[in-house]
């Protein structure tokens, strides 16, 4: 995937999130659009001819998105047992906004151990269950 304006992930968030309720789609975009372009960007080093795969997975508890590029990783232990920053901090920053937006929108955020590969849950609220047809 690469794109030069967040505006050609449109169509790829509306596929990623069809199957969301509503009432929790808005705040869900905003935290995959974060996540995919943080996997071209930095994952990928904005190499077009590098893919980035996404999974999406629905259970009556929650929804899940694994998010892969086909970068080298970083150190993610490292980056979330840094001192975290204030919000003012993450607002007057150019990176890092990132992981705050994500830790704040999802119920668990998670790397694999090489730092490729990124898994974003959200826990549904009890009578809020996904949408399965």
């Amino acid at each position: 995937m690469s794109f030069s304006s967040t505006l050609y992930l449109e169509p790829i968030l509306g596929l990623l999130l069809c199957d969301v309720r509503p009432d929790f789609r808005y705040e869900l975009r905003l935290g995959l659009q974060e996540a995919l372009v943080n996997a071209a960007r930095h994952g990928n080093q904005g190499d077009s001819t590098k893919a980035v795969q996404v999974y999406f997975i629905i259970t009556p508890q929650h929804y899940l998105w694994i998010i892969t590029d086909e970068g080298e990783g970083f150190n993610c232990q490292a980056k979330l047992n840094e001192e975290p920053l204030t919000k003012e901090d993450y607002l007057h920053s150019e990176c890092g906004r990132g992981l705050y937006i994500l830790k704040k929108i999802f119920d668990e955020v998670q790397w694999n151990e090489t730092g490729n590969q990124l898994r974003l849950c959200k826990h549904m609220p009890q009578g809020c269950r996904p949408i399965l047809e």
